[in-house]
């Protein structure tokens, strides 16, 4: 299992939400390229980015300050946050990122996700944020009617191989990840699902590797020191 470390960037700093509350803002280093870094010197050999202001305003607003981070780092990135059409998708690619996780626009434009997995396949990646077991969509400030399984489904029908997955309820709380809906996303599909949300400490990223998870994702958990990047790399490489 890989464990990404997370850079959430909002008005050109390293922030973490809770809840997805974009009120409940804490600035965690003032400068992204500079926690990127940290990262990298730790052991990370990838990085989960998310744009926060494109993910309010529909466009890669920080797409500079990301490409200096991989430019920086040499890091493998997987970046999202206000990926709507395929412009900004051959954006990120384009500019050495790794992969695009669609999220928001996965719900009102499938035909977008056919698009970009035809022509980019496993460089998309889809991520399901989840409001009690229901799709959020655009900032997480909006619930669809979609269940988090049925959409799960049409995106492996529509060629999706790799899922995140995020409870947003659990999003910067450190109570720990939902295992349950994680079980019931393994059930509903057969796509690699990387678990965000909720992870506290190394116990959990065991417990989400025991459950056979392709990745977990660790943003509040390393910023407040309950989890260490030496702790993370033990369960990386863990039998």
């Amino acid at each position: 299992m890989r464990v990404y470390p997370a850079i959430d960037i909002k008005n050109g700093k390293c922030v973490r939400l809770y809840q997805g509350d974009f009120a409940k803002e804490t600035v965690v280093n003032p400068n992204p390229v500079e926690q990127a870094l940290t990262f990298q010197k730790q052991g990370a050999s990838y990085l989960h980015i998310v744009d926060l202001d494109g993910a309010l305003n529909g466009e890669p607003v920080n797409l500079a300050l990301i490409k200096e981070i991989g430019v920086k780092t040499g890091l493998a990135i997987q970046v999202g946050g206000g990926i709507r059409d395929m412009r900004q998708v051959a954006a990120y690619l384009n500019s050495g990122i790794s992969r695009v996780i669609i999220g928001s626009s996965a719900v009102s434009s499938p035909e977008f996700v056919h698009e970009a997995i035809s022509q980019y396949g496993e460089k998309i990646v889809i991520g399901i944020d989840a409001k009690n077991g229901f799709v959020a969509t655009n900032g997480w400030l909006e619930t669809s009617d979609i269940t988090f399984t049925d959409f799960a489904i049409q995106m492996e029908k529509l060629g999706a191989k790799t899922l995140i997955f995020t409870d947003v309820g659990r999003d910067g709380t450190l109570s720990g990840p939902n295992f349950e809906q994680l079980s019931a996303l393994q059930s509903a599909v057969n796509c690699a699902i990387i678990a965000s949300g909720g992870v506290k400490n190394r116990a959990d990223l065991v417990a989400l590797k025991n459950q056979n998870l392709a990745g977990a994702i660790a943003g509040k958990a390393l910023y407040s020191g309950l989890l260490s990047f030496k702790e993370i790399l033990e369960v990386e490489n863990e039998c």
